[in-house]
């Protein structure tokens, strides 16, 4: 661990995070998490599945 983590830290534990900024931070996690565990439970739709576009040859 290099000394500028230790010196954050320290700064943290003189100066904690306010509650909002806290709030903020676990909501987002929170709705990270709940689309990760609907994307697990009723899986990926086939709508928003992207398609690789088939080119000829020569062609970009």
């Amino acid at each position: 661990m290099s000394p500028f983590w230790l010196i954050r830290m320290k700064r943290w534990a003189q100066n904690p995070p306010s509650m909002g900024r806290v709030l903020l931070v676990v909501s987002v996690i929170a709705i990270c998490l709940a689309l990760f565990a609907v994307e697990r439970i009723w899986g990926w739709p086939d709508w928003l599945t992207v398609e690789p576009i088939r080119r000829g040859p020569g062609r970009l």
